[in-house]
């Protein structure tokens, strides 16, 4: 894999994937940020909640499960010294569909944590990594 970061000017950067989409990160406000873009922390939770989202829809989907929408909500707190890494992070997920089975609800987040989504699975080498979810059931 071969990504590229180049520097904006202030305190933004564009980010290219190796597919060449694009992303802008930009550092906070404090520090000439103009809210253009995530910063490159939240990128990482970004990247671990879309990995997690993928591997749930996937594993619910070949469960044969009416699965119509799946949002993460992630909370995480950072060291208060350099470098200020995540100490913990929850991952709430939140599963809306017809006549979903909670078991297999559960069994998809379990899998995506402990076993498919690299992302969080790394970030969780290093922070406390909890995971949670709920169904909304549609009529």
């Amino acid at each position: 894999m071969k990504v590229k970061v180049e520097w904006q000017g202030d305190v933004a950067f564009k980010g290219t994937a190796a597919n060449g989409s694009e992303v802008m990160m930009e550092g906070p406000p404090e520090l000439g940020g103009q809210e253009r873009g995530p910063r490159p922390m939240e990128m990482l939770l970004l990247g671990a909640g879309g990995c997690s989202s993928f591997d749930v829809v996937s594993i619910l989907k070949k469960g044969r499960q009416d699965v119509e929408d799946v949002r993460v909500e992630i909370e995480a707190e950072r060291a208060d010294e350099d470098p200020k890494i995540y100490t913990t992070i929850h991952m709430h997920f939140v599963v809306s569909g017809r006549d979903l089975a909670e078991k297999k609800v559960e069994r998809a987040v379990n899998l995506s944590a402990e076993k498919y989504c690299s992302a969080s699975i790394m970030l969780g080498r290093v922070a406390d990594l909890t995971h949670s979810f709920e169904i909304v059931e549609l009529n």
